[in-house]
């Protein structure tokens, strides 16, 4: 096991308060936990959790393996930092996203599902609009609504996720 935890929103939502103590979690799932759990927000401080920040080199490694992979399409930017602070730490992260869990697994990290089992495979994805067939590559970067892709630029029609 690696050096601590690495918790998603929904382990810090879901896990009983006394097994939060001593995890790390990045600054912006604060506000995260402000929308769905506010009770929770209110007490973070008091948890003994560590908000922390990924490296910048680990961010930009676990970016481009994001758009390699094509899970970029899908995941947030907190979802992205979580992955890459894990990363950098050797810690073990704590997640349902089975994006998250999926560059977890190409990496060799260690994960492991907060409520649920998670994967039992590693994908790969690719955009392809509905219309016209054209596949398009991995954005750069996250959208701020994952389920909203964008229009074919060729026809116009609907981008579609697939598995490759």
């Amino acid at each position: 096991m690696g050096e601590g935890t690495v918790l998603d929103t929904s382990a810090l939502i879901s896990w009983p308060l006394s097994e939060l103590s001593g995890s790390m979690i990045v600054s912006s799932q604060v506000s995260e936990l402000e929308k769905h759990s506010p009770t929770r927000a209110d007490i973070i401080e008091s948890l003994g959790l560590i908000i922390s920040e990924p490296s910048i080199e680990s961010l930009a490694t676990i970016s481009e393996l994001a758009m390699e992979t094509g899970d970029m399409t899908g995941i947030s930017q907190t979802d992205l930092s979580l992955v890459a602070l894990a990363h950098c730490r050797g810690a073990t992260l704590v997640t349902d996203d089975y994006r998250m869990q999926n560059l977890a697994e190409i990496l060799g990290m260690e994960w492991r599902g907060a409520i649920m089992d998670g994967i039992s495979e590693t994908w790969r994805w690719e955009l392809k609009c509905i219309g016209c067939g054209t596949v398009y590559g991995s954005p750069e970067s996250p959208s701020r609504n994952k389920r909203v892709l964008k229009e074919c630029k060729n026809c116009g029609s609907v981008l579609k996720l697939r598995k490759k």
